[in-house]
């Protein structure tokens, strides 16, 4: 049986014991001895130099110096308290200075006093004299016993520095380990280590805890690296084989009448190559008796919902019935509409049902749903219900899957006897090595092309300066009989600065565009769901020419004869919501316009926003950038996070590191599925000891 000498609790660890763990396990959630391992510096400093206090010059710097604490006291300045020690080193004199001394310290203090010792901090200076703040202290003895080369600082709390468990002292557990001379099993096949030049896994973290020089600390964060996304690659791949292997599901073997019909007779336009390429992915997914899972991306306006629906059609024809969730009542609505729209006078029953439906229309969808009558229902989370029961569901699309928790999807799923088939869509492009992390046990389809005479939305930014300007620009362009959209940041409903910033510029454009000559529609969060729906409507029927709005329009308008978005306040906005407004235009065979207002001297993040959008319309490049700018987490929210919680790569910064990792797990993987060569087994081992669980390879011993 395989024993993983690194799984010791850490209160065994030599200069540790029990009530120290207490501390690191609450506090860092360090409970064994691979977390201690794991737990690296955040930085390294250079410990080599000595400094006198004769020489120093700069106040930024962290120095270490040699010398004698002479004296002790404690200051009170009113709600000020401080505690001062002198230290002197024969070439002069600075003041070590506590503000919260713990008891612990002050011992150690009066312990030391007189003796040779070595104390390092970031230097500070007022009125000419020199002082460290909170400094470290050791004895010479311990400063020679330290580890040569680049030293170690790892992240602390107060409370940990209250306990007493210093950097140092961090540092020294960490040695520790070491010196019991445990051997770190290698985890990663051989082959890999020599093609890709790895250091090995244990003088890697010799190595990351202790670098004797930059060119070894930057080998061992590779290796450690490439470790971290070959094994989360492991997990995801793993779960998506165990997935196809257990989840089985109905075969669409059939392409017939419902399929070909709408193909050949009621197409409203050309499919794009990337459209055609996705859904014969779909088909030969939906072929076999395993459930299938697919991520479908698609920029705004590629043709997601045409995918979906000739998807649903499939379905319809091996005689299923097919369902489409979205999160919001205004997306599903969209969504019906289009569809209903597509189908034309084809004998496809389709129902919308959300939280507003009443219960006397309910009724009939849930009964007709039942019975089979009823072949696609779209809807929100009134979908999920226990009374909302299908005749033979065979195909769940779901829109914009990261704000449905797992429990919502798990309850979708099983309305069906066999779990029906799976289509992601999102609207949102996700940047390659996040979708890798974030959706790497899904399969991958994307739409990376618009469909043809589009033409390329122009997107220029102005200040408030050029406001007469903008005015004279929007007449010209409803002259020419098009229509539109002034967006207003609402972040919050309840801001009563944003819904006056809303009112203002309402009243702002209705004076310099008054009846009868023009109307203007308003549409925002605190309207009833009519209010909204009708001027919605009024605006789609072109009889107002122009509509102020919050993001409430971000999706669910689809207004082909609308030209102009002009968004104010741009600065406030995210990179993917830019994108998202702006794809409200462009949807028509018209030149289109977005227009970026801004506001006063912008940071470099938000000046970085509108240069992009400035730059380019693709998706997915803009995706990038908004990586690199916000960080995964932040871009993808707190629901998958810990997905992302890895503790030393970085998906912005290590993308080659990334994509080697997914190759060599693919390839492994694709040659041995259970890892059962022999030279894969303490690879097999560790993947096992650590990911079982989320694997469910729990019954392998």
């Amino acid at each position: 049986m395989y024993r993983n000498p690194l799984k010791k609790t850490i209160e065994y660890v030599k200069g540790c014991g029990p009530e120290r763990a207490k501390t690191l396990q609450a506090e860092l959630g360090i409970f064994r001895y691979e977390d201690l391992l794991n737990h690296f510096p955040f930085r390294y400093v250079d410990r080599s130099k000595y400094y006198s206090i004769r020489e120093i010059r700069s106040t930024a710097a962290e120095i270490q110096l040699k010398g004698q604490i002479v004296s002790i006291q404690d200051i009170n300045q009113g709600k000020v308290k401080r505690t001062v020690a002198k230290f002197q080193d024969g070439t002069g004199t600075l003041e070590l200075t506590w503000f919260k001394i713990t008891k612990w310290q002050r011992e150690k203090l009066q312990n030391d006093i007189f003796k040779e010792i070595v104390v390092y901090g970031k230097l500070k200076e007022f009125n000419g004299n020199y002082s460290i703040v909170h400094p470290e202290i050791e004895t010479i003895e311990d400063a020679k016993q330290a580890p040569q080369g680049l030293f170690p600082v790892y992240s602390s709390t107060e409370k940990l520095q209250k306990k007493g468990i210093s950097n140092r002292i961090i540092q020294k557990m960490v040695t520790a380990i070491f010196d019991e001379h445990i051997k770190i099993e290698e985890n990663i096949p051989q082959n890999l280590i020599q093609h890709f030049k790895l250091m090995s896994r244990e003088q890697a973290y010799k190595t990351i805890h202790f670098p004797p020089n930059l060119d070894d600390l930057k080998q061992a964060e590779n290796r450690l690296k490439f470790e971290e996304f070959f094994f989360l690659n492991m997990s995801m791949l793993s779960q998506k084989i165990q997935n196809k292997a257990k989840n089985k599901s109905n075969p669409f073997q059939l392409i017939g009448d419902y399929f070909n019909t709408f193909y050949n007779h009621h197409l409203p336009f050309e499919l794009t190559g990337a459209q055609k390429r996705v859904i014969k992915e779909i088909r030969l997914d939906l072929k076999h008796p395993a459930q299938m899972n697919r991520l479908l991306q698609g920029d705004v306006g590629s043709g997601k919902t045409m995918v979906a629906l000739l998807s649903m059609l499939i379905a319809l024809d091996n005689g299923f019935q097919a369902a489409l969730i979205a999160p919001t009542e205004i997306l599903a609505q969209q969504h019906y509409n289009s569809i209903v729209e597509m189908l034309g006078e084809m004998n496809v029953e389709v129902a919308l049902l959300t939280g507003s439906v009443t219960k006397k229309k309910r009724e009939p969808i849930l009964e007709n749903l039942l019975s089979g009558k009823l072949h696609i229902i779209i809807g929100t989370h009134a979908l999920l219900e226990d009374t909302v029961q299908f005749h033979n569901l065979g195909l769940s699309i779901i829109d914009e899957q990261h704000r449905f928790g797992v429990a919502q999807r798990a309850k979708f799923w099983r309305k069906a006897k066999l779990p029906p088939h799976i289509l992601v869509m999102t609207a949102t492009p996700i940047p390659r090595t996040l979708s890798m992390t974030m959706y790497g046990d899904l399969d991958v389809s994307i739409i990376d092309e618009l469909p043809q005479g589009r033409k390329p939305i122009k997107t220029l930014s102005k200040t408030d300066a050029h406001r007469l300007q903008l005015f004279d620009f929007m007449k010209k362009e409803i002259e020419k009989g098009r229509q539109v959209y002034v967006v207003y940041p609402l972040i919050e409903e309840s801001e009563k600065l944003d819904l006056k910033d809303l009112m203002d510029g309402f009243e702002s454009v209705t004076r310099h565009f008054p009846l009868p000559q023009y109307a203007v529609g308003i549409v925002h969060g605190k309207q009833k769901a009519k209010d909204k729906e009708f001027e919605m409507q009024r605006f789609k029927r072109g009889e107002t020419q122009i509509l102020v709005a919050t993001t409430v329009i971000e999706v669910g308008v689809n207004v082909p004869n609308a030209s102009v978005m002009i968004i104010e306040n741009s600065e406030r906005f995210g990179l993917s919501q830019l994108h998202q407004l702006r794809g409200r235009v462009g949807r028509g065979a018209e030149q289109s316009y977005c227009i970026l207002m801004v506001g006063g001297k912008l940071n470099p993040i938000s000046q970085r926003r509108i240069e992009a959008m400035c730059e380019t319309n693709d998706g997915f490049q803009l995706a990038e950038i908004d990586l690199e700018l916000r960080g995964p987490g932040d871009m993808m929210g707190t629901q998958q996070s810990g997905v992302l919680d890895f503790k030393i790569a970085d998906i912005t910064k290590d993308k080659k590191i990334l994509q080697a990792a997914r190759t060599c797990v693919e390839h492994i993987l694709k040659h041995d599925p259970n890892l059962m060569l022999p030279e894969h087994l303490n690879m097999r081992n560790f993947f096992i000891d650590n990911f079982k669980e989320k694997v469910g390879w729990s019954q392998i011993s």
